[in-house]
């Protein structure tokens, strides 16, 4: 199914409404933050105000409409759109006023994503994609998002949080000489914290690759789609393999990459660690 050019611009003005509202907390000095899981995993009032607002509009235009969202979990409706959510995806970021967080919202039918979109407010930069293809919107222009980039390890920047805390459960030993890996391999290794802006980077062809893992499907639902389209490559692993494509943004762990590139590293680090992670 494509998406309606209509649904598209819905997509996009709900990340732009849900960015503005969360624009008003970032770098406040009273923003109150709370944790959820655990240390690493937190939250405030703005992931719950910006997730609130993008359901009500969702429900006030598409009333049969399906959500999952991070903070306020599944509404499951009876029509075909199923939407999801992550209000802030870089909540750790947003909270210590590091600009590198954004609002992610994908629409999905029958598992299959058919529009989204990624706001980052403070760059004002704009991505999004549906069947026409991937694109950018930035200093008032729409240009088409090409995924080419560097090809080779030695020359690539990628970026990844890998190994996390949570990684070093599984295989700790492992993970670490894998990282130590990387590190050897690659011109540059970043860790933004925002796995939306990762992918959509590589949609760019600002950065080369990313790995992650245990991540939701709010996470990458929109950016998995938004490289796709822009002809880079998503894929999503589980015990030690990659999902079919269609619907594997349900999947947790992930590679990205521009178009061409081929990091055997980085694909080793995924049949390997998905293994470990379940």
């Amino acid at each position: 199914m494509k998406a309606s050019p209509e649904l598209t611009e819905f997509v996009i003005r709900a990340a732009r409404d849900a960015g503005a509202i969360a624009l008003e907390g970032f770098r406040s000095s009273n923003l109150q933050v709370d944790t959820k899981r655990d240390s690493t995993d937190v939250v405030t009032r703005y992931d719950r105000a910006c997730e609130t607002h993008i359901r009500a509009a969702i429900l006030a235009t598409y009333p049969d409409s399906s959500i999952v969202g991070e903070e306020q979990g599944e509404t499951v409706g009876d029509g075909e759109l199923t939407w999801f959510i992550d209000p802030i995806d870089g909540t750790a970021n947003y909270a210590r006023g590091i600009a590198m967080w954004a609002v992610s919202i994908g629409v999905a039918v029958q598992g299959e994503i058919i529009a989204g979109a990624v706001y980052d407010p403070v760059a004002d930069q704009l991505f999004s994609a549906d069947d026409r293809g991937a694109f950018l919107e930035e200093r008032g222009e729409k240009t088409p998002l090409r995924s080419q980039g560097v090809t080779d390890a030695a020359r690539a920047t990628v970026a990844t949080g890998f190994p996390a805390r949570r990684d070093l459960v599984h295989q700790p030993d492992l993970a670490l000489e894998q990282y130590a890996r990387i590190t050897r391999e690659f011109a540059q290794v970043r860790g933004l914290g925002s796995t939306c802006i990762a992918l959509c980077w590589i949609a760019a062809g600002w950065i080369d690759a990313t790995i992650s893992f245990e991540t939701s499907p709010w996470d990458v639902a929109a950016a998995a789609f938004i490289l796709r389209q822009a002809g880079g490559v998503y894929l999503a692993y589980c015990d030690g393999e990659p999902l079919p494509e269609r619907g594997d943004f349900i999947g947790s762990h992930y590679y990205g990459g521009v178009a061409g590139g081929r990091f055997e590293t980085l694909l080793d680090i995924m049949r390997t660690q998905s293994r470990g992670h379940g």
